[in-house]
């Protein structure tokens, strides 16, 4: 060994805050995180709350807000997704830093967890949709960008209502269904359909949607998809074009206007994402996903969801883990644009 190099490391490294002076590229960050103490923060510490972000119902300032829907009235198979904001709460160990871009969204961005949606009724569907765009419709009016927590994806179409009121919303949707399907026992609110009744609505721009990962035989409800000029990845599709040019499509379907990025858990392979209520093998990996999110840094995202985590169908609690790592990665866009002034 140098004997130079060791006396070096040793100098700085024997003391507590040797890592601060080192040469990386991530020292920026290091600096920041040990100065707000995030670094030191007790995973096991605290009232939990949506990524560790602090909680408030006041939300002046605030560039984002985390918000917990539960409710999920609209499944068609297995309940239990209005538990996944309380899951998602008790997840440890995701941020604060994020690596891909350099930086702790948590500095970034003025973001809080802002507790959930009040409900009038846990038993009304059709009143629980609208207390959510009610809602929603106080979190554009104050200008935040926010990212939300399920429930199941039935949660999506009013808040897609109260975001793309003034601008119709293109969209990057990852799941194992389109979503797109007409009424279901006489019911137009439901978690299959969402994005029908927000283009039929005018909220959300086909043209300018993208959804990814489709598979399974629940495809025959999905004619609207095609009918409206939504373009569709299915999972075969996915693995043939591959990651880069998937992402490149994305891109480029989405330009022009606000995005909405909507994740839902059972996009993911069952293997990672076992609780879900309507779960397909064949799935993304959470490293496809990852990086697909990653890939849409710099878009005008307005905001984005994460869905149908019904943790009663996975003790061993990677599902919620997943679930909010792919929140953070919306997270990490949102604190990405505001880094780059945009």
């Amino acid at each position: 060994m140098d004997a130079k190099k060791l006396e070096r490391l040793r100098a700085r490294y024997g003391r507590t805050n040797g890592d601060l002076k080192a040469d990386v590229p991530f020292r920026e960050a290091l600096v920041q995180a040990a100065d707000s103490g995030l670094h030191q923060k007790k995973p096991y510490g605290d009232p939990p709350t949506l990524l560790d972000f602090p909680y408030s119902k006041d939300w002046t300032g605030l560039d984002s807000a985390l918000v917990g829907v539960p409710m999920d009235l609209g499944v068609t198979n297995r309940p239990g997704a209005r538990f996944g904001p309380r899951a998602l709460r008790a997840v440890e160990r995701v941020g604060p830093y994020h690596p891909t871009y350099n930086l702790l969204p948590a500095k970034a961005l003025r973001c809080a967890d802002v507790g959930d949606v009040p409900f009038r009724s846990r038993f009304s569907l059709e009143k629980s949709i609208e207390d959510i765009e009610a809602f929603y419709g106080k979190i554009a009016a104050a200008g935040l960008k926010p990212i939300s927590a399920g429930g199941d994806h039935s949660i999506t179409y009013p808040i897609m209502k109260a975001l793309g009121a003034g601008a119709p919303l293109g969209m990057v949707h990852i799941d194992a269904h389109c979503d797109t399907a007409g009424p279901y026992d006489d019911e137009k609110f439901h978690h299959g359909g969402p994005f029908r009744l927000a283009v039929l609505d005018g909220v959300l721009d086909p043209d300018r949607c993208v959804q990814i990962g489709i598979r399974g035989s629940a495809e025959l409800a999905w004619a609207f998809s095609y009918d409206s000029g939504m373009t569709v990845v299915h999972m075969d599709d996915f693995h043939d074009m591959g990651l880069p040019a998937v992402i490149s499509l994305c891109r480029e379907k989405v330009a022009g206007g606000p995005v909405y990025v909507s994740v839902d858990v059972d996009g993911i392979d069952p293997a990672y994402t076992p609780g879900t209520g309507t779960p397909e093998i064949g799935g993304l990996t959470p490293l496809e996903a990852q990086r697909l999110l990653r890939g849409l840094a710099g878009l005008p995202i307005v905001g984005g969801d994460l869905v149908e985590v019904a943790p009663q169908y996975d003790p061993s609690a990677n599902t919620a883990h997943v679930g909010a790592s792919m929140m953070f990665e919306i997270l990490g866009l949102l604190a990405d644009l505001k880094a780059k002034g945009a």
